[in-house]
């Protein structure tokens, strides 16, 4: 059952990734769409693919140590904590470890268009399928959707580094 289950997302994930052709929705990237996303494979079978999602994860770029106030303070003034954390799950995904699974592109147009994604992105559809809530577009510029990031990828690292030291 989970095998049919999940060979049908792989389906409809392949036909809405066929089905975006070479039309650019507004506020995309066009370079963003060059990229072929990696394909990832879950517990359940193939993962979907993105075309936001090719390429080195956030995590593997240096963080921008002046966004990460910024970041910070908007993660928590634009309502983002009340469905995310990090470390455990709220009614959104939970955030600890995003910058080691998405890249900085995906992430950014997650931001700045929840509803587009939700609608043509194949992993963000698979996670309003998981989650069965529509993020909210908070009108972030695409400079404050790069500090969130920042903000991310400080998290993360703050965690890896606490990790390694045992804590």
């Amino acid at each position: 059952m989970q095998r049919t289950i999940g060979l049908a997302v792989w389906i409809a994930a392949a036909v809405v990734l066929a089905s975006c052709g070479s039309h650019s929705s507004p506020g995309s990237d066009p370079q963003a769409s060059s990229t072929s996303a990696a394909p990832a494979v879950t517990a359940n079978g193939p993962a979907a693919t993105s075309q936001y999602d090719g390429g080195p994860r956030a995590a593997d770029t240096p963080i921008d140590e002046s966004k990460i106030a910024q970041g910070q303070q908007l993660f928590q003034t634009k309502g983002c904590s009340a469905c995310h954390t990090f470390g455990q799950k709220l009614t959104g995904p939970d955030l600890a470890g995003v910058t080691h699974r998405r890249t900085a592109a995906w992430m950014e147009h997650q931001i700045l268009h929840p509803e587009i994604m939700t609608k043509e992105d194949p992993i963000s559809h698979e996670l309003f399928a998981k989650f069965a809530l529509q993020m909210p577009n908070q009108g972030l510029t695409p400079e404050e959707a790069a500090a969130v990031v920042e903000f991310f990828k400080h998290k993360d690292h703050e965690a890896a580094e606490s990790a390694s030291k045992g804590e």
